[in-house]
């Protein structure tokens, strides 16, 4: 039977920062869990292939207790692997068919369409089960160079059917005007991990989709 992921693509989704302390990131993590995270996603752009592959079944295991998906940033065959959840890439790094038809049809694929509708429409048609706008305000973790507009939030919701994931220096104060135009999922790293009582952040962001 096909996992059923729909209930998991709404909320908060939580992206890991490059942290190598993996008791730390796991610590940060289950508290994150325990307060209303939906989605997980494991993101370490400078770590090792073995220490990547260790924090990724590490989390795994983690997310497998809470019963949330795992998803991993852009190394299909790490995905595969594990056997992880799902898989995120960027819109211009990869065919997103290529990545469906690797990963099969039952494991979540997102796609990064930065503040592009085009490439929205194209994961849509190449198998993606959400599609991801940003950065929409300055971020402390990942530098855009460019501002994505709200309204493309919106935009995407009357021509394609799929839940739109929102990033880039979310908070929950700048959070709401983004769920009103229609957002099915906040995704953070520095608002969960990266900021003091990050366990009252993460309610507090969840607690926007109750």
């Amino acid at each position: 039977m096909k996992p059923d992921y729909s209930k998991h693509l709404r909320g908060l989704y939580i992206v890991t920062p490059d942290w190598d302390d993996t008791a730390q990131l796991l610590a940060a993590t289950e508290l994150a869990l325990q307060n209303g995270t939906a989605l997980v996603q494991y993101r370490h752009k400078t770590a090792s292939p073995g220490q990547r592959r260790a924090q990724a079944e590490a989390l795994l295991v983690l997310c497998r207790q809470y019963k949330v998906p795992l998803v991993i940033n852009d190394h299909v065959d790490l995905c595969l692997a594990i056997d992880a959840d799902g898989i995120h890439v960027g819109g211009t790094d990869a065919s997103i068919a290529e990545v469906r038809k690797a990963v099969g049809p039952n494991r979540i694929v997102g796609a990064s369409c930065y503040g592009t509708l085009e490439l929205a429409h194209a994961a849509y048609r190449d198998g993606a089960s959400y599609v991801a706008f940003g950065g929409f305000y300055p971020s402390r973790v990942k530098k855009y160079d460019f501002r994505t507009a709200p309204e493309i939030i919106a935009q995407s919701k009357r021509e394609i059917p799929l839940p739109v994931v929102v990033i880039g220096g979310i908070t929950l104060e700048n959070a709401v005007p983004l769920v009103e135009q229609g957002a099915d999922m906040v995704a953070v790293i520095s608002s969960v991990y990266l900021v003091p009582q990050g366990e009252r952040k993460t309610r507090e962001l969840a607690d926007l989709y109750r």
